[in-house]
């Protein structure tokens, strides 16, 4: 891709090193599944920043256990945590798990660490 206006500014304060690139790689493998991105999506979005396992498991033509295996992945991940409230369980995005992701997908942001 050519650069026709001069110069632009990088897209990341500086690269990754090896123990960050090793850190991060387990949320961007969770996130690499399109039910996984879809389900972080919808939960991020839902009123209140969490959403119920029911409020969900409609959007996909999956069973429940293939949800809550996606489900369970996100979380083993960082990218979400839950809560069991009687029969249901609700799901919340962890801010600084996408913070972090932020901090390397946005232009010119520096790195975040835990």
């Amino acid at each position: 891709m050519s650069n026709q206006g001069g110069c632009c500014a990088p897209l990341a304060a500086r690269p990754l090193d090896a123990a960050e690139a090793e850190e991060l790689a387990p949320l961007f493998k969770a996130l690499a599944d399109p039910v996984r991105l879809r389900l972080l999506s919808m939960i991020g979005c839902h009123e209140g920043g969490e959403a119920c396992v029911c409020d969900l498991t409609g959007a996909f033509a999956l069973t429940a256990p293939t949800i809550s295996h996606h489900l369970k992945v996100l979380k083993q991940a960082g990218l979400i945590d839950s809560e069991r409230r009687g029969t249901w369980v609700y799901y919340w995005i962890e801010p600084t798990a996408l913070s972090r992701l932020s901090a390397i997908l946005g232009p010119g942001a520096g790195l975040v660490t835990a």
